[in-house]
């Protein structure tokens, strides 16, 4: 058994090399040996999973299929082939299709990085050949997307299909077709909000920015998308948006940014309160943005008025004093674009303290007066 598997090794190699270096014609029983071998060698049912919850690949254990030396071997082959240029795409339309493609989709669930980087290779290249799958292809990702986002959060290939996704999106025609703005309503806004998002945040960002890139009108639909579901206690999440947030609003025109700004603000002004200090660093960090800070201050008076009472409290009671220095500049650049507002906030930020301040007292002296009266 060990002989056989070593000469079939060698039979791959041989083939391998050889379709790398000649110029070759193939047949229609070529191609469907090729494919019937492929399925054969590829094609299978993936082991039981060792990790039971995405974790980041920089920190967790490396998987590794037993099989991956034969594997290999076998996506090298089909990889040379799919992309050789002697290959005719009418003869390999009646082998690669929707059924081949989605038995390729399931093995991106696999948990070798090395398998999934060969099927990304590959699934992007037939999406470049076969031009009458590629509506297949984008609609069957959307399926595992959504099976991801509300079944099961759990999918080892969702970075590498976000990757594909990231090369067809950068090729799309403008205008966009409505199909495209839907998947980006109903797709990549949604992932947002699932517990693994740091696994592949950085591959939905890219995606997400493609879109606003090509289509700016696109940017309040983001953003009021992502201010919807805004996480409320996990602060590395929280993170994420906030850098997300800067990349979208780099490539938000001013009749756009007019559209989001209170509700936007609104968040800021609560990143900015966080006591969590890498939170009310970043959130502070937008100011330092040229592009954003004239945006800002072109809306001053409409802006301010919101975050005034967060960047008071900061710059007097935050305990972390890089926070607190941050909140110091923020509230000069404002002074210098315009002292009068920055008077009008604090004076009407003081007589909302003292009316608070009244109000408070009154409860104390009402809680007092029906705790002290003795029951008949």
């Amino acid at each position: 058994e060990t002989k056989a598997s070593e000469n079939k090794r060698q039979l791959l190699l041989e083939l391998v090399d050889f379709i790398g270096k000649s110029k070759a014609v193939f047949s229609e029983n070529v191609v469907a040996e090729v494919m019937k071998m492929v399925k054969i060698n590829l094609f299978r049912t993936l082991p039981p999973k060792v990790h039971k919850t995405m974790i980041d690949p920089e920190e967790e254990e490396p998987v590794y299929e037993s099989a991956w030396p034969h594997l290999q071997i076998v996506y090298e082959f089909f990889l040379r082939f799919i992309v050789s240029g002697d290959l005719d795409v009418r003869l390999m339309r009646k082998y690669v299709n929707a059924a081949f493609v989605n038995g390729l989709l399931e093995l991106l669930d696999s948990e070798d990085r090395r398998e999934r980087d060969y099927l990304k290779t590959i699934l992007h290249r037939i999406y470049a050949k076969f031009m009458m799958l590629r509506a297949w292809i984008r609609k069957s990702i959307s399926l595992t997307f959504y099976n991801f986002i509300y079944e099961t959060e759990h999918h080892n290939g969702v970075a590498e299909l976000l990757e594909i996704l990231g090369s067809i999106i950068s090729g799309f025609a403008l205008p966009l077709k409505a199909e495209h703005k839907q998947f980006l309503k109903t797709v990549l806004i949604p992932m947002h909000k699932v517990k693994p998002l740091q696994v592949f945040h950085q591959q939905l960002s890219y995606c997400v920015t493609q879109f606003v890139d090509k289509d700016h009108t696109l940017s309040p639909t983001v953003i009021l998308g992502l201010l919807k579901i805004w996480p409320a206690v996990n602060s590395n999440k929280e993170l994420l948006f906030l850098n997300e947030l800067e990349e979208l609003l780099e490539l938000t025109q001013p009749e756009e940014f007019e559209i989001i700004l209170k509700p936007l603000f609104r968040q800021i002004k609560i990143s900015v309160s966080s006591p969590h200090f890498q939170i009310a660093e970043r959130a502070l960090f937008v100011w330092h943005n040229e592009y954003i800070s004239s945006l800002i201050a072109d809306h001053r008076a409409k802006i301010l008025p919101i975050i005034f009472s967060a960047l008071h409290e900061n710059s007097q009671n935050h305990w972390n004093p890089t926070v607190s220095t941050l909140t110091l500049n923020v509230l000069k650049i404002f002074m210098d674009l315009d002292s009068d507002l920055v008077e009008e906030c604090s004076k009407v930020y003081e007589e909302k303290v003292e009316k608070e301040a009244k109000q408070k007292e009154r409860r104390r002296l009402q809680w007092k007066e029906l705790t002290s009266t003795k029951p008949n």
